[in-house]
């Protein structure tokens, strides 16, 4: 994440009083129908309590976060996002509902406003609220298999299904630690049973420290012919100050060379043949390549230019602009695989349809995505970064089976 600058914090802090003044205003509408003193003040205490203490963390936390050791440091801005979003976004919903509601019923009424409405705004702050609460504590573990098929005349009756698990941004550093958590997916991977495992990068936040201990568990991911990888735009130690640029260098060798610990092989602008059955599989990977001020560092023609004539390509490339740029209508690479976008960790998923806020940044945002004979599938991240939850969009674990064409 990159840094804030005190000018946001400053305003950050300016948007959460402002919000409280105006649901306060509007709470006294609600705590005036309670008929003892005590608890009214009890509740006016809380509220302020809670939005002092709130604006107090973030100022101290902002001046006093160069001083912190980055791993207690992410844990304690994460925990405030938390708390902030968890907060400020019921407040504004709860001030817009009841101000919308009592001015509706005072310009056609004429009237004082009914108990109805008091109840109503509560409600209407109570229930995002418990929303968020689901998706911080409940949703943000539950991973969830996207499965899909793809049919094509590349592999014959003979070679059979191939059968992919693309995992992306695994963001480890978020995971504070908490082994036993990504060991379910793992054992989810497993159970499928997959022929290749693609990760298309982030693997950490910034930090090789990050990785320590998770080698145990990431080892244990099988695949029948092979595990295969490329980076990220945070596994480039972009997103931090660093006294020298040895240091940082030091930093990502130490993530590249844990793909070898963990037996996955890191494609840096780089691609091989695999032996499927008897189809030759072009597995191709780039380094990260994005629009600024993402980092620019894959070269696609650099990675095809010693590849041999394979039945089948398969590109791994993090950003899932990359296959509208440089990809489609111009290789014959047949299916990219990417990351990224995290589908935002909020949106809306119902059946076949699917939205979410990030779709006016990214065309192609999330799940597979189709043009002429060739394919994208964007993973929407098993891990998480930022917001320390997730809203309508789990992490995922996408099984791609491609079939021969009957």
């Amino acid at each position: 994440m990159r840094a804030v600058s005190n000018k946001e914090v400053l305003l950050l802090c300016a948007a959460i009083l402002i919000i409280d003044l105006l649901a306060f205003y509007w709470l006294q509408s609600i705590t005036q129908l309670i008929g003892f003193d005590w608890l009214i003040y009890l509740i006016h205490g809380l509220f302020w309590f809670f939005t002092i203490g709130l604006v107090s963390s973030i100022i101290i936390l902002k001046i006093r976060l160069d001083r912190i050791h980055p791993q207690r440091k992410h844990l304690l801005i994460t925990s405030l996002y938390g708390l902030t979003v968890s907060s400020f976004i019921p407040k504004v919903i709860f001030v817009i509902i009841i101000s919308v509601l009592f001015f509706t019923n005072y310009a056609f009424s004429q009237k004082e406003s009914l108990l109805v409405i008091p109840i109503v705004g509560l409600f209407s702050g109570f229930l995002p609220f418990f929303v968020i609460l689901h998706a911080i504590f409940r949703a943000l573990y539950r991973f969830k298999v996207h499965h899909s098929k793809i049919r094509t005349q590349h592999l014959s009756e003979k070679t059979g299904r191939l059968k992919i698990v693309h995992i992306s941004d695994l963001h480890l550093g978020s995971f504070n630690f908490r082994y036993h958590i990504l060991e379910r997916a793992v054992k989810i991977i497993n159970h499928i049973e997959p022929d290749l495992i693609l990760f298309t990068g982030d693997l950490v936040n910034n930090f090789a420290w990050e990785l320590k201990g998770w080698s145990e568990v990431l080892q244990k991911l099988e695949a029948t012919h092979g595990k295969y990888a490329v980076l990220g735009n945070h596994d480039y130690g972009d997103y931090s100050s660093w006294k020298t640029e040895e240091l940082k260098q030091k930093n990502f060798e130490s993530i590249k060379y844990f793909y070898r610990k963990i037996g996955f092989r890191l494609l840096l602008n780089e691609s091989e043949i695999l032996d499927f059955k008897g189809t030759k599989l072009g597995m191709i990977g780039v380094e990260n390549w994005g629009h600024p001020p993402f980092p620019q560092h894959g070269d696609l023609n650099k990675a095809l230019e010693d590849l041999p004539a394979a039945d089948l390509n398969i590109l791994l490339s993090h950003d899932p602009t990359h296959w509208a740029e440089e990809v489609v209508g111009v290789t014959d690479i047949f299916l990219t695989l990417s990351g990224h976008t995290h589908g935002m960790q909020a949106g809306v998923n119902l059946k076949n349809k699917q939205w979410s806020p990030i779709k006016y940044k990214y065309k192609h945002w999330a799940g597979i995505h189709k043009e002429g004979n060739q394919y994208l599938n964007v993973n929407r991240g098993l891990g998480w970064l930022g917001f320390p939850g997730r809203l309508g969009m789990r992490p995922e674990i996408s099984f791609i089976e491609i079939l021969p064409k009957s």
